[in-house]
């Protein structure tokens, strides 16, 4: 006689991970190794170096993170679900925005590259301190996804 029993699916744990980071140019490729180390077999793991990428530049070239002494963190979020990035400066005078294509000379590109590749982002803070968000679902395709 065979006798059978319902097991419950394996749930599979969430991670969370978080580094700080001097507010120089150099930490950039760090920033990157961080993520590429603990994501190496995620599907979109080259859109979210990208898009963590253009977070941190922003992060030192428009905040207070990329003054003398500045910092900025990392954390990533990974679930069943996915994966969510987010990068939090010291803050600034304005706010993250996309901007448009017309007003666009040699930088401004960040947020829509971030827009484009990431499934979503929002932004929340103060001017003394900015968090943005990326999301990248496990089933995530960046070529040719609808919003």
């Amino acid at each position: 006689m065979l006798l059978a029993a319902s097991v419950p699916a394996r749930h599979e744990a969430p991670m969370y991970w978080r580094r700080e980071f001097r507010g120089r140019p150099d930490q950039i490729r760090r920033v990157r190794a961080f993520a590429a180390h603990l994501l190496a077999d995620f599907p979109a793991l080259d859109d979210i170096l990208l898009v963590l990428d253009e977070l941190a530049v922003n992060a030192i070239q428009h905040t207070r993170s990329g003054a003398d002494g500045g910092r900025f963190t990392v954390d990533i979020s990974m679930d069943v679900a996915g994966v969510i990035v987010y990068v939090t400066d010291q803050g600034g005078p304005g706010e993250p925005k996309l901007r448009p294509l017309a007003e666009l000379e040699e930088g401004g590109r960040g947020l829509l590259t971030v827009d484009a590749i990431a499934a979503t982002w929002s932004w929340t803070g103060t001017p003394e301190s900015r968090t943005l968000r990326a999301t990248f679902p496990r089933t995530y395709a960046s070529v040719g996804r609808h919003r």
